[in-house]
């Protein structure tokens, strides 16, 4: 099991139909069976006569709501990407998880994550969690805190999301993520020139803390904040820059491609000659 964090972004649109697997339909309803989990507080926020059956839209307007009611709140830093996306992958080889199961990790991973804390039910983070792909879930929550407060992710939240995946992987008894057939012990050799290339473009391509995500965070920031002025200049030029945040993005899923490609050359030139075996006349 692989828990996956993704840069945080001002919508979940993006985020919600790629844990469909499709794009976002105003007619199509998503039950219990797709969203199999969310907030605590949802039933109680959502009136008792009001269906629930809620079109993939509606699930993203949902969680748009707290940039709406609180049009204000920021990050520390001023950062308005409120939209926090983790998607959690089985192993290839890993039994098929039940409704239930799919929901107790989805709540494990989101106490994990900093969105939900045991005993703080009222006036939570809305989050949901999404089972529509095979082995895969997506967790899916908006950072503003329905107070009109921040909720800051945890500094050390790569490695706790990694801790209660291995604790899940026990209590479930599912495969851990590195099992694998015993290999020798690699021997040290000199990177190629192909991987220290490939290393170059992986940190350039990195979402969490590459350079490229960095302008690119800043490209959304202004135009979001842009697109709050009045005036259809305003919108235009906020538009602009959203396309050029689009082909930012990208380039980053390109250098990253590439980076893989050089990455499998750089394994091929460094693995060991095959033995030939030589056939011998017996006299």
């Amino acid at each position: 099991m692989i828990p996956r964090p993704h840069a945080r972004t001002h919508s979940p649109r993006d985020p919600l139909a790629e844990a469909l697997g499709r794009p976002l339909s105003p007619n199509e309803g998503l039950t219990e069976y797709t969203i199999v989990a969310h907030w605590p507080d949802l039933d109680y926020y959502t009136p008792n006569d009001e269906q629930r059956t809620w079109t993939s839209a509606q699930w993203a307007e949902h969680l748009e709501d707290p940039y709406l009611e609180h049009p204000f709140t920021a990050s520390a830093d001023d950062d308005r990407r409120a939209i926090l996306h983790l998607d959690i992958r089985l192993h290839p080889d890993d039994r098929e998880l039940t409704g239930p199961e799919w929901a107790e990790t989805a709540h494990r991973f989101a106490r994990a994550a900093g969105i939900e804390i045991p005993g703080a039910a009222e006036h939570g983070w809305r989050w949901i969690a999404v089972q529509a792909q095979p082995g895969r879930l997506d967790l899916i929550a908006n950072l503003i805190h329905l107070d009109g407060t921040w909720r800051t992710p945890p500094s050390d939240i790569l490695r706790r999301l990694a801790d209660e995946a291995r604790r899940i992987e026990q209590d479930l008894n599912l495969i851990p993520a590195r099992t694998g057939p015993a290999t020798r012990p690699a021997v040290r050799t000199a990177p190629t020139a192909s991987a220290q290339f490939a290393s170059v473009l992986t940190q350039l391509a990195d979402e969490q803390a590459g350079p490229l995500a960095t302008v690119r965070g800043l490209i959304e920031h202004t135009a979001h904040r842009i697109a709050r002025q009045p005036g259809a200049a305003s919108t235009e030029a906020a538009h602009g820059l959203e396309l050029i945040a689009r082909r930012l993005h990208a380039i980053q899923q390109d250098l990253d491609t590439t980076a893989a490609h050089l990455v499998r050359r750089s394994r091929i030139a460094a693995a060991p000659p095959v033995a030939r075996h030589t056939a011998h006349r017996s006299p």
